[in-house]
């Protein structure tokens, strides 16, 4: 039965991805699903949203530690979000490169968890371990910013310069590379 709901959850993944990477009215580039933007004057006022150019929503979670961190507080440094679960295969395969882009650079990187999809905590706990992974890993327990950041495929992830706004999202894993290349182009 759990196979089953989890394959099921693949395949609607799957279909919405497909669905949207055909329908996306923005830039496409390479094998992935992304929209990258030029930096254009800083007095220009930016409006919230999930588009790249627009500054990014603003949400406070819990660690799986239990501290309390807000997006905003982080304004003046270049973060990465990554939105994941224990159980999406494609997550498990960017993993190792997450957390290698996180020792190898000095950006900010938040594991957002999809923790209602989750059968319990402690299989994020787990996650984390068998990982070795030091950022931070922020527990979505009520799919809050899931919904806010309209989370459909994971992993999904967005890259914000220091002024909070959206540089680049990607819907599906991104390599090493890839990482630090959309990195290296944030102010």
């Amino acid at each position: 039965m759990k196979r089953m709901i989890i394959g099921v959850l693949v395949l609607s993944m799957l279909a919405w991805a497909t669905f949207d990477f055909f329908h996306n009215k923005e830039k496409v580039t390479s094998d992935h699903q992304t929209e990258e933007v030029s930096s254009t004057s800083e007095a220009m006022e930016r409006e919230v949203g999930l588009k790249v150019g627009q500054v990014a929503p603003d949400f406070t979670l819990q660690t799986i530690d239990g501290e309390t961190v807000k997006l905003s507080d982080y304004r003046g440094d270049r973060v990465m979000l990554n939105f994941w679960a224990t159980w999406c295969p494609p997550c498990r395969e960017e993993m190792p490169d997450l957390q290698a882009f996180y020792q190898d650079s000095d950006a900010v990187v938040l594991g957002i968890n999809m923790t209602t999809t989750e059968q319990n905590i402690g299989d994020v706990r787990d996650f984390i371990d068998e990982y070795q992974l030091s950022f931070p890993i922020l527990v979505d327990s009520e799919d809050k910013v899931a919904v806010t950041y309209q989370i459909h495929p994971l992993p999904t992830s967005y890259m914000i310069d220091s002024k909070g706004v959206i540089q680049f999202r990607i819907f599906g894993p991104l390599d090493y590379e890839g990482m630090m290349l959309e990195y290296n182009q944030l102010e």
